[in-house]
Parts: C-alpha cells; structure tokens; sequence
C-alpha cells in the first residue's frame, strides 16, 4: 500500500484520494447520463454498447486528465497514439473504441512513470467493466425468444395460438402483424417470455401441429442487435 500511494515517479505529485474521488465521480456522472439516455430515448438506433460506453469513457477522460497533468508534450504523444490505432483499424462498436482508449492511457500512464495512476486506473476501469457485464447493463430486452411464422386461418381464431403460447411462456407479446388483403391470415411476430428456456424445442413441435401455421422460425433474444 505504501507503494501504491508513493509509485509516482513523475515530476507532478499525486494525490490519491482527489484521483479516487474524480473516478469515482466521474462513474456516477456517467451512469447517472446513461440512465437518463435510457429512460427517454426513442427510435431504431438504441444500442446496448453505447450505454456502457456513457459509463465508462468519463472514467477514461478522466484518467487521461489525470495522466496528461498539463504536460503538452504527453499529450501530443495520446493524440498520436490514437490517431495511428484508429487509422489501421476500423472500430464499429464503441466499446471496442473505449477499450483501445483505455490501453493506450495505461500505456502511457506506465511510461510517464505514473505507476500509482496506472495500477488505481486499471483496477477500477476492469471492476466498471465487469460491472456493467454481470449486469447486463443498457439491456431492455425483457424476452427469452423471437418467433416468426405465418398464420393461415382467420385472425378471429389467434386465441388458440395465444392460450398454446401461454403454456410455454410467462410473457407473450406480439410485436409484428401483418396481413394480406387477399388471404385470410397474417405474418406474425412474438416476443417470448419463456417458462423454462431449455425446452424450447417442446414449443416448437407444438407449433408444428397445430392447424394454420407455417414457416415457423425461431431466434434467441442475445443473438438479435439491441437497436
């Protein structure tokens, strides 16, 4: 510990209890603006991904305030770091943009010889991560399974299809209806709530026998894009 609070070998002194303090504050400022972003956005372009990246970039910024202590040359050197990075690789996901970040800072943190900064940054950056992946953090997916098939019969009788639903699931909602002028049925979307998500394979031999539907389709909830 002792160490850890005198491992600073740069010419600018640190004090750990205002580096812990600016973290720590910069993490709930970034959960707090993600929880808002959560609560009041509308539209297609929703994405996990970039909630945990409103959490986690203030933490990165603010360590690289930290690392950089008014020294231009220090700064110039992230700047082309990054810009050498982001040229040879293109980054789609925003995550994967703040964990390049978040390397390129410990990097530079080491070789400033600001040690106590690296090992603090480090520890709580991976414990955020970690956070927001046991969490499952910026998901609002609320179903198990996706299911897509195409109901022939008239749509007064989707009742039978509801209460079959309902013996395999704690939560049916249909997401999508469409129908045709010239036939009777409908392309039908559900989103599932499942009772037991390892007998799915039950579910779906039912839907195989019952009268009127066709071109039955199944999906798992994690393999569609949170949008």
């Amino acid at each position: 510990m002792e160490w850890l609070m005198g491992g600073e070998r740069a010419a600018a002194p640190l004090d750990v209890h205002a580096m812990l303090l600016g973290l720590l504050l910069s993490f709930l400022a970034g959960q707090l603006l993600a929880w808002v972003y959560m609560l009041t956005h509308t539209g297609l372009s929703y994405s996990r991904s970039f909630v945990n990246s409103l959490i986690i970039i203030p933490v990165i910024v603010s360590l690289v305030m930290l690392v950089l202590s008014n020294n231009l040359v220090t700064a110039f050197g992230l700047m082309a770091v990054f810009a050498i990075v982001r040229f040879r690789n293109i980054l789609r996901d925003t995550m994967d943009t703040t964990y390049v970040l978040g390397v390129i800072v410990v990097g530079m943190a080491c070789g400033t010889q600001k040690f106590s900064s690296a090992v603090i940054g480090t520890l709580l950056t991976a414990g955020i991560l970690i956070y927001l992946w046991y969490t499952s953090f910026g998901s609002r997916q609320r179903y198990d399974l996706i299911l897509n098939l195409r109901w022939s019969r008239p749509l007064g009788e989707l009742p039978e299809l509801g209460r079959l639903l309902e013996r395999h699931a704690i939560k049916a909602h249909c997401a999508s209806q469409r129908a045709q002028d010239d036939s009777p049925g409908a392309d039908l979307s559900y989103r599932l709530l499942l009772r037991d998500p390892s007998r799915t394979h039950d579910l779906m031999a039912e839907l195989q026998t019952l009268n009127g539907i066709a071109h039955v389709m199944s999906m798992k909830a994690e393999d569609e894009s949170e949008i």
